[in-house]
C-alpha cells in the first residue's frame, strides 16, 4: 500500500491521517518464514515539520503464529507497534551516513507495507515462549515437560570433572 505525501510535506503546517490497513500474509525473519494470524488497521497521522520534512506516527497490532522457542508449540504472538518517523522529500533526504535510509520511500511516496516491515523487524523478539514458565522438551527423548515429566536421566557432569572420572574408571594412569 502506498500512500502519496506530496501535500504533507510541501506544505507547512499540513497534517494528514488515514486508516492503513496492511495486506501483510506473512513475513520472513532469519530465514524462517512466520503468517500474519491478524492484523489491525494503522492509524497514521503525517505531520509537516518543516518544508520536505514529516514526522508519520502511528499504532497498531500484529498477530504472528509462530513456535515456541522451549518446547516447540504453535502459539500467537501479537507484536504492538509504535511508529514514530521522521520522512524526508526527494531533494532533501539524508545522506545514508545518518543511519536512515528510508527504503520505505519512493519519491513522495510511502510503502507503508515496507514501513511495517522495518518495524517488525527491529521489534522481533530474541525469544518467543508460549508462556513465561515453559519449561521446554526433554534432550533426550522429546517429551513436553509442560504435559509432564519422563524417566530420563538428566545429570550433566562438570566436563571439569571429566579427567577425574577418567581415572577412577580405569582408563588412564595416574
Amino acid at each position: 500500500m502506498f500512500v502519496n505525501l506530496t501535500e504533507v510535506l510541501l506544505n507547512e503546517d499540513r497534517v494528514d491521517t488515514i486508516q492503513a490497513e496492511p495486506e501483510l500474509t506473512q513475513i520472513t525473519i532469519g530465514g524462517e518464514v512466520f503468517p500474519v494470524s491478524g492484523i489491525t488497521p494503522f492509524a497514521l497521522t503525517f505531520t509537516n515539520l518543516e518544508k520536505g520534512k514529516a514526522r508519520v506516527e502511528g499504532e497498531g497490532k500484529i498477530t504472528f503464529l509462530v513456535c515456541c522457542s522451549r518446547c516447540l508449540k504453535e502459539v500467537d504472538m501479537t507484536l504492538e507497534l509504535v511508529i514514530d518517523r521522521t520522512v524526508y522529500a526527494p531533494d532533501r533526504m539524508p545522506s545514508p551516513a545518518d543511519g536512515d535510509d528510508q527504503e520505505y520511500m519512493s519519491g513522495y511516496q510511502m510503502d507503508v507495507e515496507e514501513l511495517l516491515h522495518n518495524e517488525i523487524v527491529i521489534n522481533w523478539p530474541m525469544k518467543i515462549l508460549c508462556r513465561p514458565d515453559c519449561r521446554g522438551i526433554c534432550r533426550q527423548c522429546g517429551q513436553d515437560l509442560n504435559t509432564g515429566t519422563c524417566d530420563c536421566d538428566t545429570f550433566v557432569p562438570d566436563p571439569r570433572m571429566a579427567v577425574i572420572k577418567d581415572i577412577f574408571n580405569g582408563s588412564k594412569e595416574v
